[in-house]
Order: C-alpha cells, then structure tokens, then sequence
C-alpha cells in the first residue's frame, strides 16, 4: 500500500496543502520560482504551510556540526551554489530533472517528463545540464547533486546505464549520447559537490515525491 503524501505549495499556481503529486506537479511544473515540499502526515503540512518555505525547503544551519555516521565535521551547504535533482515514477517510469539556485530555490531549468527512463539517468543529464548552463553563463559557481553515481559518470564521461533502449525511450537515450559529447568537447571550472542529505535534508532541487 502506497503512503499518503502532503505537498505543501507556497508558491505554485495552486498554492495550499496538496494531496497528490499529479495535483502539485500540475501548479509547479514551469512556474517561475515555484517553492514546494512533501510531507508525511497533515498535522507537518499544515504547520509548514504557515510559515516560510525557506525553513523546509534544504537547510541551512547556522554553524559546522558532527555527522552522525562517521564524526567527520560537517560545514553548513554553500549557498552560492546551484543544485539538481532527478524524479522517476518507477524504474524505468517518467522521468524529469530540474536545476535550481540553492540560495533562493529559484528554477533554472526543468526538462521532462521523458518516458521508460531512470532515476540514475536523470541525475547524470540534470548534473551535465547544470554544468552546461554554468558554462553558458560564464557562471563559477559550484554545483551540488546528491547521486554518487551520477558525479562518477560525469568524472568518466560516460553512462553507464543497463536500461534497454527502446522507442519509448528513445529521447533519454538521445540527451545521453549529447551529455557525453559535451563532456568531451568541453572544459569547465566548476566544482561537483555532493549534497549530504542527511546532514542537510533533501536537496533544494528535490520534486518533494518522498
């Protein structure tokens, strides 16, 4: 049995407590500055929806603090960043990614949905989509993901997805092959981090489908 979902939009063409990701989906998706989070239980929502989306949507934390899995210190996210993210219902299902300013969760860039594709192809064309966008814009600053996976595709310039290409997914599969030649075709300055979720909470390019 699937959980029940809040999605809180502050900002949307719908804003309120939303109770299905298609409804949420239908007020955020290519709405500028769109500012949205899911949450497990109404009680959550509703206290959320009260107060400032900045308090929910990533953290930032005030000072440097332990991770609780390996007592390394951990330092507050960078804000003069920008992060990206993937979403996929299923796998292999529909896919979209987005880029947005970490600082201000403003989105920069959504693709999608694209279908019979993967959550780990996503991430890989949403972190080479970024890298491109930063480089276009002659823009130095560093980029977050939170996929291990996708930062060692980009780092080896290639995909390394066992996803079978079909005529469904013919357009991933297309994204792909031109990630991996700007890849090789290009240089850039820009610093790959990885976003530590459970020091941080979600990503702020998250879709809020958790």
């Amino acid at each position: 049995m699937s959980k029940i979902k809040y999605y809180v939009v502050w900002q949307g063409r719908k804003t309120g407590i939303l109770k299905s990701w298609e409804e949420c989906k239908a007020s955020v998706l290519g709405f500028k500055n769109a500012k949205y989070k899911s949450f497990k239980t109404l009680a959550l929502a509703k206290k959320a929806y009260l107060e400032s989306s900045n308090d929910y949507i990533g953290i930032s934390t005030s000072g440097s603090h332990l991770s609780n899995d390996n007592n390394k210190l951990i330092a507050p996210p960078n804000l003069d960043t920008i992060s990206v993210d993937a979403a996929c219902s299923g796998n292999p299902g529909p896919m979209e990614y987005q880029g947005v300013d970490t600082r201000t969760k403003e989105v920069l860039f959504i693709e999608g949905p694209f279908e019979n594709s993967t959550n780990n192809i996503g991430e890989f064309l949403a972190l080479v989509h970024g890298l491109a966008y930063l480089k276009k814009n002659n823009d130095k600053r560093p980029i977050y993901s939170d996929s291990k996976i996708a930062m060692g595709w980009v780092r080896d310039k290639t995909a390394r997805t066992y996803l079978d290409k079909t005529e469904f997914n013919k357009k991933s599969f297309e994204l792909i092959e031109r990630a991996i030649r700007w890849l090789k075709n290009n240089e850039f300055d820009n610093s790959i981090i990885k976003w530590e979720t459970k020091e941080w909470g979600e990503i702020p390019a998250d879709f809020g489908r958790k």
